[in-house]
């Protein structure tokens, strides 16, 4: 499995909206290895952007120098947030980026042709809106914008992409979200611009090929790093036979990811991802969680304060496969507490404090008795919530259990039987725990390893003051 989060400009630092992201993906590639599944996992940042341009202006500072300092900061998430990812790609200085956006710019000539625009753009979206306003909110007012720009011939490709859609040869989840490419695409498709003047980028970003006034459009360039990330054999083994290529992205650039760039893929020849999952946006008391809004929650500062454990799960247990999710650090103190100190960490605790007590530490036959719900079918589906849901079910049997048969109460030969019942449970539940909190399911794993138990120590600290 291929699996690709968005690029995001590096105009500012990361913000809890790139963790969600980060982290689904991570889940994804956690479980997907633990089965035994061949796994890329790749991120990055979208270095040529006029937004970067505009941000190292207003700092005084050369856009290399912010571009760099911003970019390290989210490839700085990978500690922090426990992130697993195979590759990172810069499209500034990746050594085969520019190349490969050459590359499919010279695949699809067929198809681009050059014509006067005006049109109302947004720097925020890097997008033109014919009519306004921007659709993200945006405050930043819209620019007149009026150029002789290079267009992709993207009408050319409407039927095919309905086709591909309603066929299900481009899955798109959820179900929402592929409705609403569908009604785009059916209300006719409008070739595109797909280059900017180099006067007006500030030279910043990659020339079209024999036409150094101009510079690709930075959408048409970020969306082919899915590509130019895989060099050589990677190419072949990644993009062309690997049957299952995903993205995930959020809801603000769903029509670059589902109409744009498989049309340039059709058009250049290439293959296609397999599949699109979309997920809404976290809110922070109402207002989207964004760089520019003065809602950027910081993932790191979080996890200095909270622990990567109660971030990590806050996003998954908490976000909605549909709809917004609003943020607060109280609800992430609130489901911490609830769910790892009294939840994971109690059952520990008293699984270890009873072998102790009762068998001197030794672990007594340990039998599985009963597992997690579907994590897989969750996953499947995309379904980040209740996948971590059914983690949590395991937690919660095995705690009704404890109430249940009360091993304290019973007999010599039936406590023991409980107790490698528990033993059991606790040790399936590390792993399952693992691709969502891979730190948190080492220490479960630690507390209940071996013939003969460790000491039960704290695993999870309440965080309410």
């Amino acid at each position: 499995m291929y699996i690709t989060t968005t690029i995001p400009y590096v105009n500012a630092r990361p913000h809890l909206g790139h963790a969600l992201e980060l982290v689904q993906a991570d889940v994804l590639a956690r479980h997907h290895r633990r089965r035994g599944d061949p796994v890329r996992f790749q991120t990055g940042t979208d270095d040529n952007s006029l937004k970067n341009v505009l941000a190292a202006e207003a700092e005084g500072v050369p856009v290399r120098e912010l571009v760099d300092r911003n970019a390290a900061a989210f490839e700085g998430l990978r500690e922090p947030l426990d992130l697993s990812f195979d590759a990172f790609i810069r499209t500034s200085s990746h050594p085969g980026h520019r190349a490969g956006v050459e590359r499919i710019w010279k695949a699809v000539e067929r198809d681009l042709y050059q014509r006067h625009y005006e049109g109302l753009y947004c720097v925020g979206c890097e997008q033109f809106y014919p009519e306004g306003p921007c659709t993200e909110g945006h405050e930043a007012p819209l620019q007149v914008v009026s150029e002789r720009n290079w267009f992709f011939r993207l009408s050319r490709y409407q039927d095919a992409l309905l086709d591909l859609i309603r066929g299900g040869g481009l899955r798109i989840e959820p179900a929402a979200r592929r409705n609403e490419v569908l009604a785009f695409v059916e209300a006719g498709l409008e070739d595109i611009s797909v280059s900017r003047s180099a006067a007006r980028a500030r030279g910043w970003g990659i020339p079209v090929p024999g036409d150094p006034t101009q510079v690709v459009y930075v959408w048409w360039d970020a969306l082919a790093n899915y590509i130019t990330a895989l060099e050589g054999t990677d190419y072949e083994r990644w993009w062309v036979a690997e049957p299952h290529k995903v993205h995930l992205l959020g809801k603000g650039v769903i029509r670059f990811h589902a109409v744009y760039w498989p049309a340039m893929l059709l058009a250049a020849g290439e293959p296609l991802p397999s599949e699109i999952f979309v997920h809404d946006y976290l809110t922070a008391d109402g207002r989207k969680i964004s760089k520019s809004s003065g809602t950027a929650a910081d993932p790191v500062a979080l996890v200095d304060a909270y622990g990567v454990d109660a971030v990590r799960w806050w996003l998954l247990r908490e976000v909605p496969r549909v709809g917004d999710a609003d943020f607060t650090e109280e609800r992430l103190i609130a489901r911490a507490d609830a769910d790892l100190a009294n939840g994971v960490g109690n059952l520990v605790n008293r699984v270890v404090t009873m072998v102790h007590r009762f068998l001197d530490g030794h672990v007594p036959d340990a039998r599985a008795q009963f597992g997690p719900g579907d994590v897989h079918g969750a996953l499947r589906d995309f379904d980040f919530r209740r996948a971590a849901g059914a983690v949590w079910r395991l937690v919660e049997e095995a705690n009704k259990y404890v109430e249940t048969v009360r091993p304290w109460q019973q007999g010599a030969r039936e406590r023991e039987a409980s107790l490698g019942v528990l033993v059991a449970a606790c040790r399936t539940l590390a792993v399952e725990l693992e691709p969502f909190l891979p730190t948190a399911a080492g220490r479960v794993a630690a507390a209940v390893a071996g013939e003969r138990l460790p000491r039960p120590e704290p695993l999870f600290p309440r965080l309410t003051r």
